[in-house]
Protein backbone atom coordinates (compact mmCIF):
# COMPACT_ATOMS: atom_id res chain seq x y z
CA UNK A 1 0.00 0.00 0.00
CA UNK A 2 2.95 2.34 0.49
CA UNK A 3 3.12 2.92 -3.27
CA UNK A 4 -0.47 4.25 -3.20
CA UNK A 5 0.08 6.78 -0.40
CA UNK A 6 1.72 9.63 -2.38
CA UNK A 7 -1.25 9.82 -4.75
CA UNK A 8 -3.76 9.43 -1.92
CA UNK A 9 -2.05 12.34 -0.12
CA UNK A 10 -2.38 14.57 -3.20
CA UNK A 11 -6.05 13.65 -3.55
CA UNK A 12 -6.66 14.29 0.15
CA UNK A 13 -5.01 17.72 0.01
CA UNK A 14 -7.08 18.72 -3.01
CA UNK A 15 -10.36 17.49 -1.51
CA UNK A 16 -9.67 19.25 1.80
CA UNK A 17 -8.69 22.45 -0.01
CA UNK A 18 -11.96 22.39 -1.96
CA UNK A 19 -14.07 21.14 0.96
CA UNK A 20 -15.16 18.14 -1.09
CA UNK A 21 -15.84 14.53 -0.15
CA UNK A 22 -15.39 11.10 -1.69
CA UNK A 23 -17.00 7.69 -1.32
CA UNK A 24 -15.73 4.38 -2.70
CA UNK A 25 -17.25 1.16 -4.02
CA UNK A 26 -14.57 -1.32 -4.98
CA UNK A 27 -14.54 -4.98 -5.86
CA UNK A 28 -11.42 -6.74 -7.04
CA UNK A 29 -9.09 -4.20 -5.41
CA UNK A 30 -10.41 -5.60 -2.13
CA UNK A 31 -10.38 -2.42 -0.06
CA UNK A 32 -6.97 -1.07 -1.09
CA UNK A 33 -8.46 2.12 -2.53
CA UNK A 34 -10.23 2.95 0.72
CA UNK A 35 -7.21 1.88 2.77
CA UNK A 36 -4.97 4.29 0.87
CA UNK A 37 -7.39 7.20 1.26
CA UNK A 38 -7.91 6.42 4.95
CA UNK A 39 -4.17 6.15 5.63
CA UNK A 40 -3.83 9.91 5.15
CA UNK A 41 -4.22 11.83 8.44
CA UNK A 42 -7.37 13.92 8.45
CA UNK A 43 -9.35 11.48 6.31
CA UNK A 44 -12.55 12.27 8.19
CA UNK A 45 -12.58 15.66 6.46
CA UNK A 46 -13.06 14.12 2.99
CA UNK A 47 -13.75 10.35 3.17
CA UNK A 48 -17.47 9.62 3.62
CA UNK A 49 -17.41 5.82 3.42
CA UNK A 50 -17.00 2.84 1.21
CA UNK A 51 -17.65 -0.82 0.64
CA UNK A 52 -16.09 -3.81 -1.02
CA UNK A 53 -18.86 -4.67 -3.46
CA UNK A 54 -17.64 -8.13 -4.43
CA UNK A 55 -20.88 -10.05 -5.10
CA UNK A 56 -24.33 -9.51 -6.48
CA UNK A 57 -25.69 -9.59 -2.95
CA UNK A 58 -23.34 -6.77 -1.94
CA UNK A 59 -24.21 -4.81 -5.10
CA UNK A 60 -27.93 -5.05 -4.25
CA UNK A 61 -27.46 -4.22 -0.56
CA UNK A 62 -24.94 -1.38 -0.78
CA UNK A 63 -25.74 0.23 -4.14
CA UNK A 64 -29.33 -0.92 -4.69
CA UNK A 65 -28.44 -2.11 -8.18
CA UNK A 66 -30.48 -5.17 -9.06
CA UNK A 67 -29.68 -7.76 -11.69
CA UNK A 68 -32.96 -6.81 -13.41
CA UNK A 69 -31.85 -3.16 -13.59
CA UNK A 70 -28.53 -4.20 -15.08
CA UNK A 71 -30.25 -6.42 -17.65
CA UNK A 72 -32.71 -3.66 -18.57
CA UNK A 73 -29.80 -1.27 -19.18
CA UNK A 74 -27.76 -4.01 -20.92
CA UNK A 75 -24.94 -3.59 -18.41
CA UNK A 76 -22.69 -6.42 -17.32
CA UNK A 77 -20.34 -6.51 -14.30
CA UNK A 78 -16.68 -5.61 -14.84
CA UNK A 79 -17.54 -3.10 -17.58
CA UNK A 80 -17.09 0.66 -17.77
CA UNK A 81 -20.88 1.09 -17.83
CA UNK A 82 -21.20 -0.94 -14.62
CA UNK A 83 -18.38 0.94 -12.88
CA UNK A 84 -20.00 4.25 -13.88
CA UNK A 85 -23.40 3.13 -12.55
CA UNK A 86 -21.82 1.87 -9.32
CA UNK A 87 -19.94 5.16 -8.85
CA UNK A 88 -23.06 7.23 -9.50
CA UNK A 89 -25.22 5.15 -7.17
CA UNK A 90 -22.55 5.27 -4.43
CA UNK A 91 -22.30 9.05 -4.78
CA UNK A 92 -26.08 9.39 -4.49
CA UNK A 93 -26.44 7.04 -1.54
CA UNK A 94 -23.56 8.53 0.47
CA UNK A 95 -24.15 12.12 -0.69
CA UNK A 96 -20.50 12.71 -1.49
CA UNK A 97 -19.06 15.21 -3.95
CA UNK A 98 -17.21 12.40 -5.73
CA UNK A 99 -17.47 8.63 -5.87
CA UNK A 100 -14.97 6.14 -7.15
CA UNK A 101 -15.89 2.61 -8.27
CA UNK A 102 -13.82 -0.39 -9.40
CA UNK A 103 -14.85 -3.82 -10.72
CA UNK A 104 -12.74 -6.48 -12.39
CA UNK A 105 -10.93 -9.80 -12.24
CA UNK A 106 -7.81 -9.83 -10.06
CA UNK A 107 -6.86 -13.41 -10.92
CA UNK A 108 -5.28 -15.84 -11.06
CA UNK A 109 -8.04 -16.66 -13.57
CA UNK A 110 -10.54 -14.50 -15.42
CA UNK A 111 -14.14 -13.88 -14.45
CA UNK A 112 -17.31 -15.59 -15.62
CA UNK A 113 -18.06 -12.70 -17.98
CA UNK A 114 -15.11 -13.54 -20.22
CA UNK A 115 -12.61 -10.99 -18.93
CA UNK A 116 -9.05 -12.19 -18.34
CA UNK A 117 -7.18 -11.93 -15.06
CA UNK A 118 -5.79 -8.43 -14.78
CA UNK A 119 -8.91 -6.74 -16.22
CA UNK A 120 -10.70 -3.98 -14.32
CA UNK A 121 -12.93 -1.02 -15.02
CA UNK A 122 -12.85 2.09 -12.86
CA UNK A 123 -15.13 5.10 -12.84
CA UNK A 124 -15.50 8.44 -11.12
CA UNK A 125 -18.83 10.19 -10.64
CA UNK A 126 -19.04 13.79 -9.51
CA UNK A 127 -19.03 17.26 -11.00
CA UNK A 128 -17.25 15.49 -13.88
CA UNK A 129 -17.38 11.81 -14.72
CA UNK A 130 -15.06 9.39 -16.43
CA UNK A 131 -14.55 5.66 -16.79
CA UNK A 132 -11.53 3.66 -17.91
CA UNK A 133 -10.41 0.08 -18.44
CA UNK A 134 -7.11 -1.40 -17.32
CA UNK A 135 -5.68 -4.72 -18.46
CA UNK A 136 -2.41 -5.63 -16.80
CA UNK A 137 -1.87 -8.79 -18.84
CA UNK A 138 -0.84 -10.81 -15.83
CA UNK A 139 -2.45 -13.22 -13.38
CA UNK A 140 -0.71 -12.11 -10.17
CA UNK A 141 -3.68 -11.45 -7.87
CA UNK A 142 -1.94 -9.21 -5.28
CA UNK A 143 -0.11 -7.33 -8.03
CA UNK A 144 -3.32 -6.79 -9.95
CA UNK A 145 -5.12 -5.59 -6.84
CA UNK A 146 -2.42 -2.95 -6.31
CA UNK A 147 -2.50 -1.96 -10.00
CA UNK A 148 -6.30 -1.67 -9.92
CA UNK A 149 -6.20 0.56 -6.83
CA UNK A 150 -3.45 2.70 -8.36
CA UNK A 151 -5.40 3.18 -11.61
CA UNK A 152 -8.56 4.07 -9.69
CA UNK A 153 -6.69 6.65 -7.61
CA UNK A 154 -5.06 8.06 -10.75
CA UNK A 155 -8.48 8.52 -12.35
CA UNK A 156 -9.81 10.25 -9.22
CA UNK A 157 -6.73 12.48 -9.06
CA UNK A 158 -7.26 13.51 -12.69
CA UNK A 159 -10.89 14.42 -12.07
CA UNK A 160 -10.28 16.42 -8.87
CA UNK A 161 -7.22 18.16 -10.29
CA UNK A 162 -4.73 16.59 -7.90
CA UNK A 163 -2.11 15.32 -10.36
Amino acid sequence: MDSLLPLAEKIAARLIERKETVSVAEGSSGGLISAALLAVPGASAYYVGGAVVYTGAARSAFAEISLDEMRAQKIRPASEAYAALLAQRTRERLQSTWALAEAGAAGPSGNRYGDPAGHTCVAVAGPTARAATLRTGNSDRPGNMRAFAARALELLAEQVGAK
